[in-house]
């Protein structure tokens, strides 16, 4: 008797889009616009609580005299982030924008390294778990979600300090009348003169139109630049994996062109968390001063 339901096999295309894909819950309608990526929620709220963990673990054994080699190492963070931190701000740093800097960039670190994860041994201890077949996307930071959420938190705080620092007509102002100046009210005293005053309201739109793309490429910039590296990193992890598994030869060149690749995303994942956090640091900056 011939099997009524036959296995789909599976192809190089359906494997990716099947590592690639999310565990999406529908908020409302099933149709609907707002949909939650289960994947990515947990771990990065798992890996925020993780760095807190252990933030507060070595803070709590922390000696005045020889430090441990871990106390060493997470001093050499702070004092890492701080100077960074000092040559970007000149205002009172520890007030926020070092903790901030901190915050994001350990945050960001923890959440690309979880690309050094197989992503098939991850499904299998989702599946032990869940005690089903179950998929699970281990790096939150390759989901465009996650990065945009942050850029767009940064971006909000870079509005809010804008406004603290300068007041809200401070912040029109400089809208308006920043980079190329505003109109000159005054009586023209000849035809040129004439003309200027009719001319120079357009600055208004010209400075408006630059500053409104300049707010607007911020948080794109500030995120599609980490998601764009993350992403094609676990690509072609994917697609070295299935070069593994075509043949012998295969199996010999993933090996070699992994293991260089993989140095490579060893520099990948802290750089990328470290831009990330220097953006943040520039941005709030900028905010806390005038034009």
């Amino acid at each position: 008797m011939v099997a009524e339901h036959t296995q789909e096999a599976l192809t190089p295309a359906k494997y990716i889009a099947h590592h690639l894909g999310f565990n999406v819950q529908n908020v409302g309608d099933a149709g609907g616009f707002w949909r939650i990526n289960i994947d990515t929620l947990f771990t990065s709220i798992f890996l925020g609580f993780l760095v807190i963990g252990l933030i507060w673990w070595v803070a709590r054994k922390a000696q005045a005299g020889v430090p441990s080699k871990t106390q060493a190492f997470v001093e050499i963070i702070f004092e890492f982030v701080d100077e960074q931190a000092k040559s970007m701000f000149h205002g009172d740093r520890h007030a926020f924008i070092a903790p901030a800097a901190l915050t994001v960039f350990l945050w960001v670190l923890a959440m690309n390294m979880m690309s050094f994860l197989p992503v098939d041994y991850v499904a299998n201890v989702v599946e032990l778990i869940a005690g089903h077949e179950a998929h699970w996307r281990p790096v939150p930071t390759s989901d465009i979600n996650t990065t945009f959420a942050l850029a767009l938190s940064v971006w909000i705080l870079m509005i809010f300090f804008s406004i603290k620092v300068k007041g809200f007509g401070g912040l029109i102002h400089e809208i308006f009348y920043s980079p190329f100046g505003g109109p000159k009210f005054f009586k023209p005293k000849s035809v040129l003169g004439f003309i200027g005053l009719i001319v120079s309201p357009l600055l208004l739109l010209a400075n408006f139109m630059f500053n409104m793309i300049e707010y607007i490429s911020k948080p794109l910039s500030h995120s599609l630049r980490l998601f764009g590296n993350l992403y094609a990193g676990e690509v072609i992890f994917l697609l070295l994996g299935m070069l593994a598994g075509s043949s012998i030869l295969g199996m010999v060149g993933a090996a070699l062109l992994g293991a260089a690749w993989s140095v490579f995303h060893l520099l990948v994942v802290p750089l990328q968390a470290f831009i990330f956090m220097m953006m943040t640091v520039v941005y709030l900056s900028m905010a806390h001063e005038s034009h």
